[in-house]
């Protein structure tokens, strides 16, 4: 473990590294994205109990992992280690909110959108409802 990381990953923490992983994607973090993190770490059940102070580690962790070769690998590698199984369609789900946070789907996004469905083996049905409530929460008004 790195010093980013004093203890094990979190199941929240997990979450909280892939939105931001997502944010990351296209080399620029948006404000409407940090916004929509920010929120769903201060408004979901599952972040009740959550150190929103770990948002930071988090941040520094996925930006180290990114700035290494097989970074992506290593990334999905500690989320399988330490996300149960039962909460990967939450993750897909955050994930698919902080892609849509801004009103736009960059191609670097959706390629990582496409990676977390495969390496969490998310079924494509459920994926597709996943996507759809994402981009009806976020249409403009």
């Amino acid at each position: 473990m790195n010093e980013a990381t004093p203890h094990p990953l979190t199941s929240q923490d997990c979450l909280v590294a892939l939105m931001i992983a997502v944010s990351a994607s296209d080399q620029n973090i948006r404000t409407a994205e940090l916004v929509k993190i920010e929120s769903s770490v201060n408004l979901l059940p599952i972040f009740a109990e959550y150190d929103i102070d770990r948002i930071r580690n988090m941040s520094d962790l996925v930006f180290q992992l990114f700035d290494q070769e097989d970074g992506l690998d290593a990334l999905f590698g500690l989320i399988r280690d330490n996300l149960p199984e039962h909460l990967f369609e939450t993750a897909y789900a955050l994930a698919c909110d902080v892609a849509a946070a801004d009103g736009t789907l960059r191609e670097e996004e959706l390629r990582l959108l496409e990676e977390i469905r495969y390496e969490l083996n998310i079924d494509r049905l459920h994926a597709a409802a996943i996507e759809r409530g994402a981009r009806a929460r976020h249409l403009p008004g």
